[in-house]
C-alpha cells in the first residue's frame, strides 16, 4: 500500500502552490495595470494632437459649403493649413481618420523604407504597444494610389481599430456608413462598400489577397477586388465602387483565425 503523505507535507505543498499562485495575479495585476496606465497616456497623446489640428482653416462659404482649402508650404511640400502643426511636429504623419460612432479619431503615419515602423511607436516614435496607425509603403497619397491601405492594432481596452469589427453588425454599418480620411494633401469622405472576416495567408496561397492590391492596371483588375470583398461581406451594403474610383482599405487584427484579420473597404465620394 502506498504511503500516505503527512499532513506537514501537505502544508508545504498547499504553502507552496499558495505562493505561485500569489506571484502569477501579482505579476498579471502589474502587467494589466502597466498595460492599460500605457494606453491611457497614448490616448492622452493623441488627445493632445487632435487639439493641434486646426478646425478654422476650413472656412464655410454662406450657402453652408467648404470653400477651398488652405495650404502651408512647409520645406517644398505643400501641406493642409488644417494638419500643418501636425506635420510640423513629425514629418512621417500623412493624414487624419475619424469614424463618427466609434473611437476612432487618429493620426495616419508613413514610412516607405520599413512599413511597420509605427507598428510599436506612438507619434512622437516612443515605444507603445498600441502603436500608431499606419499607410502601407506600396502606396502613394500625391496623386492618390487606387487603394490606399491602412492598418491599426485590435486593442483589448477598444482603441486604435478595435471598433472596426462593430462593422459585422449590418445595424451599425446602417448607421455608421461614413469615413472622414483627410490626407494632408486633400480632405476626403467614404462610403462603406464591405466588410468582412479574413487572414493574412502564407506566401504560396494563390487565392484573395486584400492587402496586394494597390493601384489597378486594368479595370477587370479593380473589379475583381471589390467584387472579393463584397462576395466575404455577410450582408449587402448597397454600395459599390467602379474602375476609377478611389478606396481606402482599414485593417486590422481579428481572433477568429490565426492570423485572422477584419478588413472594411470603403470608397471616396467627395
Amino acid at each position: 500500500m502506498k504511503k500516505q503523505k503527512s499532513p506537514k507535507k501537505l502544508k508545504i505543498i498547499y504553502t507552496v502552490l499558495m505562493i505561485v499562485f500569489a506571484v502569477i495575479f501579482i505579476f498579471c495585476a502589474v502587467y494589466l495595470f502597466r498595460y492599460i496606465m500605457e494606453n491611457k497616456k497614448s490616448e492622452d497623446n493623441y488627445e493632445e494632437l487632435r487639439d493641434l489640428i486646426d478646425e478654422t482653416s476650413e472656412e464655410t462659404a454662406e450657402d453652408g459649403s467648404i470653400e477651398e482649402p488652405q495650404y502651408v508650404n512647409i520645406d517644398g511640400v505643400d501641406v493642409l493649413k488644417k494638419y500643418s502643426k501636425l506635420y510640423q511636429k513629425n514629418k512621417d504623419f500623412v493624414g487624419w481618420i475619424k469614424i463618427p460612432g466609434t473611437k476612432i479619431d487618429y493620426p495616419v503615419m508613413q514610412t516607405k523604407d520599413d512599413d511597420e515602423y509605427y507598428i510599436r511607436r506612438d507619434f512622437d516614435k516612443k515605444e507603445s504597444s498600441a502603436g500608431t496607425l499606419f499607410i502601407d509603403g506600396n502606396d502613394n497619397l500625391n496623386p492618390p494610389s487606387d487603394n490606399i491601405i491602412i492598418y491599426g492594432h485590435n486593442m483589448k481596452i477598444g482603441t486604435m481599430f478595435h471598433d472596426l469589427l462593430e462593422y459585422e453588425s449590418k445595424e451599425f454599418f446602417e448607421e455608421n456608413k461614413y469615413i472622414t480620411f483627410d490626407t494632408i494633401y486633400e480632405t476626403g469622405t467614404y462610403e462603406v462598400i464591405a466588410a468582412f472576416r479574413t487572414k493574412a495567408y502564407d506566401e504560396n496561397y494563390q487565392g484573395f489577397k486584400y492587402y496586394q492590391f494597390f493601384d489597378a492596371q486594368t479595370e477587370e483588375e479593380f473589379d475583381n477586388f471589390v467584387s472579393n470583398c463584397q462576395s466575404q461581406t455577410p450582408y449587402d451594403t448597397g454600395n459599390t465602387a467602379v474602375f476609377g474610383d478611389k478606396l481606402i482599405t482599414l485593417s486590422t487584427c481579428a481572433y477568429h483565425d490565426e492570423n485572422g484579420r477584419y478588413v472594411v473597404v470603403a470608397k471616396k465620394i467627395k
